[in-house]
């Protein structure tokens, strides 16, 4: 299971007018900025952006300066392939050290959507003593409560992470995780990046 919210796109004017720099032929620039402040590409800088797509990494520099923002929701071994995005990315996450006691553990809490009906029984059980667990802890304070929850976790718990990437980051992302195994790549991940503005234009183009 993964989730995306609260998506944000910034940054394209600048640069798309940064991408031009090298030349000074900002005067051929022909993309617009609606009044809901939509940017709109024109037909000569979406020329322009994909010649330096087509010319590799060291001249698509503009793609870094195309940044996202979004809330994903995804389990944590989900988030241990993730993290190997460290360049060009930052999240700040909810956090389980601090708030795993601070509300009833769920079946709702965990990714659960691929597991056999006999797995669903044993992830149920082990939530329901989780959640015992949790409330000795909050009634008594007691620090080995605290470590049992930490300890037993299920890596299916979903956790929620506000993220920040460039277009640069997706693509790469979009050339290695496509044919992914886990669905939360190949599936979800794609999926929402589909979503993003010109998602076929720069960050799918010849990739």
């Amino acid at each position: 299971m993964i989730t995306f919210e609260n998506t944000c796109v910034m940054n394209m004017k600048n640069a798309v007018m940064g991408a031009r720099n090298p030349m000074n032929s900002w005067d051929r620039s022909d993309s617009v900025e609606l009044p809901d402040g939509t940017f709109q590409f024109g037909p000569n800088d979406m020329d322009l952006a994909k010649r330096l797509i087509r010319s590799g990494s060291d001249h698509r520099k503009f793609l870094r300066q195309i940044f996202v923002s979004v809330n994903i929701t995804a389990p944590l071994y989900w988030w241990k392939e993730y993290d190997t995005y460290k360049v060009a990315t930052t999240a700040n996450s909810t956090s389980t050290m601090h708030k795993i006691h601070a509300k009833p553990i769920e079946l709702s809490d965990f990714s659960h959507d691929h597991l056999t009906e006999e797995s669903e029984r044993y992830l149920a059980a082990i939530v329901e003593y989780l959640e015992s667990i949790r409330q000795r802890y909050v009634e008594t304070k007691d620090k080995p409560y605290w470590y049992d929850l930490i300890q037993l976790l299920p890596e299916s718990y979903n956790q929620m992470r506000t993220c920040t990437l460039s277009y640069e980051t997706l693509r790469n992302i979009a050339h290695s995780r496509a044919g992914h195994k886990l669905d939360e790549w190949r599936i979800g991940f794609m999926e929402w990046m589909r979503t993003l503005p010109y998602a076929d234009e720069l960050i799918f183009y010849e990739n």
